[in-house]
């Protein structure tokens, strides 16, 4: 499915207005199925819906492994993914079924407190070194491989790199939590070990984030932009190095 569309605008300047056609990022639903049972709806741009599915189920705490996926069946033409586990695997569909209509904005709309959004994983035990070189280096290399960012202005990206400074891998989305949770489901599906890299997003980094990737084992998070005072809260507990405004040749380190 496409990641973006083209749409007829008006622009309008000093000498009058031109009409002219431009490329705006795709915003689609998704309903996430377990088992033939509906869990949640996500906005999210169409592409690597199995990556979203499979990530978000992993950052979500309803599974910890590959092994506990029996199949991901994407459907993009039903704005659906469905997802069967293995026989055996026990999940309590009702207490998860949230019939939950998530913005691309916000991902954690419709959930009443903090608390039930906390994934029971352990803090960090070994950070990872990373020098000032390599996190300076990392915002030109996500940024020049968002290849639909450039044609629509639009879209978030999260990118999974080696401590070297390698990009490992990359997700576009038009919700920051859902390119993370691409990456994270990418990682899950083939057997990626995330615990040696380091994730950075293009945008803010928020409370959610830091979970999601602390349900990965992922053990420093970076963003171009500003982390919020709940994001840099968790980063000091969950032992996870946070940084902040990565904007060569300067930045903040939070935690």
């Amino acid at each position: 499915m496409a990641t973006s569309q083209t749409i007829s605008l008006t622009r309008s300047h000093p000498d009058g207005e031109t009409t002219l056609q431009d490329q705006v990022a795709v915003e689609e639903p998704l309903e996430i199925r377990l088992d033939g049972h509906p869990v949640a709806v996500v906005m999210r741009t169409p592409g690597h819906d199995e990556d979203l599915a499979a990530g978000f189920l992993m950052t979500e705490g309803i599974i910890s492994t590959v092994e506990q996926l029996r199949k991901i069946e994407p459907r993009p033409e039903e704005n659906r993914v469905l997802v069967f586990l293995q026989d055996g695997v026990e999940v309590d569909i009702g207490r998860l079924t949230r019939h939950l209509f998530t913005g691309s904005s916000c991902g954690l709309c419709g959930k009443a407190t903090l608390e039930a959004i906390l994934v029971d994983s352990p803090p960090i035990k070994r950070g990872i070194e990373v020098s000032d070189a390599t996190w300076c280096e990392a915002p030109g290399k996500l940024r020049a491989a968002q290849g639909t960012f450039d044609a629509t202005g639009g879209l978030h990206a999260a990118g999974a790199f080696s401590t070297a400074g390698e990009l490992l891998i990359i997700r576009e989305d038009i919700g920051r939590h859902n390119a993370v949770d691409k990456v994270i489901g990418h990682a899950l599906l083939n057997k990626m070990d995330l615990t040696s890299t380091f994730l950075l997003v293009s945008g803010r980094l928020s409370f959610e984030i830091m979970q999601k990737t602390l349900a990965a084992g992922i053990p420093a998070v970076a963003a171009i932009s500003a982390p919020s005072s709940l994001a840099v809260e968790f980063a000091r507990k969950s032992g996870q190095t946070l940084i902040g405004f990565l904007r060569p040749p300067t930045f903040n380190r939070y935690a």
